[in-house]
């Protein structure tokens, strides 16, 4: 059995991929509970590419009914921690 993701990890495999996807965006100024859409210049395919990144990175089945929940960092981090057995953060 593999050890839980943490947050930070996380955040960090989110923050890494959305700036190979958006390499212009400032990721590190991000507000984590705002969406990464009202927030970068990414349209639904970035936003596609960014999900599946994600499941390739973390090794984490997100369905498509879920990809709403992956919309802001905060969002990210709590799916995936719920996902492989973490904790959420608040």
């Amino acid at each position: 059995m593999s050890v839980p993701l943490t947050a930070e990890e996380v955040a960090r495999a989110a923050l890494r991929i959305l700036g190979e996807i958006a390499p212009e965006a400032d990721v590190a100024s991000l507000k984590p509970d705002v969406s990464f859409r009202d927030q970068m210049d990414i349209d639904s395919m970035d936003f596609l590419n960014f999900v599946i990144a994600l499941h390739e990175a973390l090794r984490i089945d997100i369905p498509e009914a879920d990809y709403s929940k992956l919309s802001s960092l905060t969002g990210c981090v709590n799916y995936v921690l719920a996902m492989s057995g973490g904790e959420k953060t608040t």
